[in-house]
């Protein structure tokens, strides 16, 4: 099989592999179609993230989407041709955290492409078969690959609360911060305002929904949201950023008793937060890890509002290209949105 492997900084390589026949309960996936997400950037670009630094070489890619190959003893239900999104999250099942329904805190979970567990770019993968999920008959193996980062943003949403004409400003106009404005406008928020220093990406918001976009290399986007509210701030700030002062430009921009809700990975173990500000508004702040029993849902939206949020994918390219597509985010050219590496 044909695998893309990091195998430094900044750098891939096309390599063949072998994979075994699917154990007792395993499903075999050809893989058609991995999204390219930020925390592969991080992997790609620095090194890793805090508390997971790269181990080389390694697979990365946990946005997958592919075909039913074979099926392993036991496993029934599931047929050769299927079309099927992949979970990335192995769990235990047996923990505190999986019992209570938590299971994205799971203590001894594995998650496909963090260092030492190979990741989805490659063409083949033997998962267990509650790693699978059928996909809706209308929706394309590359639109599908959507459904992870969607359903961690359905996660988010749940802290989020928004109420029907919440106001909301999010800090960020990657994918994540896009798929985050559709989900905001169709939870029923009013106003929305997005931040992001690149111009393609703030008129993607605009086609989203985002009433208004900041460019913070032109204003504070914190003082900017203080005068056009009256100076009472935002309900709800979403950093999906999470580079430089993002946190602290929430906490300034959100009303008192606000919510400030943290989906965003910042590239640096330690990074100073205005306590005080928080503090003296009382402000809810709330941590995002991964999803937890959205993938479902998120499926069935991708379905049920194509344009809303596959419209955001602006680069799908082979896997021999997996090179320079990562060189484009890197340096956010070309106008690119999401990419998609296509691996058939």
């Amino acid at each position: 099989m044909r695998i893309a492997e990091l195998y430094e900084p900044h750098r891939f390589r096309l390599i063949d592999g072998s994979i075994p026949e699917p154990g007792p309960g395993e499903v075999q996936v050809k893989v058609d179609s991995v999204g390219i997400c930020g925390s592969d950037l991080h992997y790609f670009a620095e090194g890793g993230i805090p508390g997971a630094a790269c181990v080389y070489p390694m697979v990365i890619g946990h946005e997958p989407a592919g075909v039913v190959l074979k099926t392993g003893p036991g496993v029934t239900g599931w047929s050769a041709g299927d079309r099927v999104a992949l979970e990335p999250a192995h769990y235990c099942y047996h923990c505190e955290f999986c019992m209570t329904g938590r299971h994205n805190l799971c203590e001894k979970i594995r998650f496909l492409s963090t260092p030492g567990e190979p990741g989805f770019f490659r063409d083949r993968v033997n998962l267990p078969v509650t790693n699978v999920l059928a996909l809706p008959a209308g929706l394309s193996l590359r639109d599908a690959t959507l459904f992870e980062p969607l359903a961690v943003i359905l996660h988010s949403m749940k802290f989020a609360s928004i109420a029907p004409g919440d106001t909301a400003v999010v800090f960020g106009a990657g994918p994540i911060g896009l798929l985050t404005v559709s989900a905001l406008k169709l939870s029923g928020c009013g106003r929305l305002w997005v931040v992001d220093p690149v111009a393609h990406r703030r008129e993607i918001a605009h086609s989203l929904g985002a009433d208004e976009t900041i460019d913070p290399g032109q204003v504070d986007p914190a003082n900017e949201i203080l005068r056009e509210t009256g100076r009472r701030g935002v309900d709800v700030s979403v950093d999906c950023a999470a580079r430089g002062d993002t946190i602290n430009q929430c906490l300034h921009a959100t009303r008192r008793a606000g919510r400030v809700v943290l989906t965003g990975i910042y590239s640096e173990s330690r990074v100073p937060v205005e306590f005080h500000v928080a503090r003296n508004k009382e402000l809810s702040l709330f941590n995002v890890r991964r999803s937890n029993h959205e993938s479902e849902t998120a499926l069935r939206l991708l379905d049920e509002y194509p344009g809303r949020f596959a419209s955001i994918i602006t680069h799908a390219r082979p896997i021999e290209e997996v090179q320079t597509v990562f060189e484009t985010l890197e340096h956010y050219s070309d106008g690119i949105g999401k990419a998609v590496v296509l691996l058939q």
